[in-house]
């Protein structure tokens, strides 16, 4: 298993030190609350602590609503002229007796990738898959890091790409 440990690059953050008012939208599911909402509380706050800005957040009923949340979001977000730079997504699916969990997981994994190749921002993958409960706390801040933190440094990684690109930040 991957352990964020591992990862001397998600723990690279000087690049982030001048980042400043990075708009990040988040969309997360109703299933799975506890979990989610542990996502959701590591992502504020390493999105705060960059001096980014959670500008919108859309809660959708399970993890197979998350791609149509996002779409929803764009477009509203376009119609107020409020554009997030980057989406994360965040749901739990944790397995069960029958093969609904394959289902949902690979839907939701093909539907992201999507978005990625279909829209003009960045949907950033915050959805864990899980064989039981206990997993997920040992990605909530357990042996293998805190993904909601993983999930806002990787949107604020590709903001900081797309300015660099659009010139609005020295490459």
């Amino acid at each position: 298993m991957a352990q964020s440990q591992n990862s001397t690059s998600l723990h690279d953050t000087e690049r982030l030190n001048n980042l400043k008012l990075a708009k990040v939208a988040i969309v997360y599911t109703e299933w799975n609350d506890k979990i989610v909402h542990e996502l959701l509380n590591g992502c504020e706050s390493m999105v705060h602590r960059f001096g980014g800005d959670i500008i919108r957040k859309l809660v959708v009923p399970g993890c197979f609503e998350l791609m149509f949340g996002c779409r929803q979001l764009l477009e509203h977000c376009q119609k107020k002229a409020e554009m997030p730079e980057a989406i994360i997504v965040f749901g739990a699916v944790i397995r069960g007796g029958t093969p609904h969990f394959d289902y949902v997981c690979k839907a939701v994994t093909e539907g992201i990738t999507q978005l990625n190749l279909t829209m003009p921002i960045p949907v950033i993958f915050g959805v864990l898959t899980l064989d039981n409960e206990a997993q997920a706390w040992e990605r909530l801040g357990g042996q293998h890091g805190h993904k909601g933190e993983e999930a806002a440094l990787t949107a604020l990684k590709m903001i900081h790409n797309a300015r660099r690109l659009n010139g609005a930040v020295d490459l």
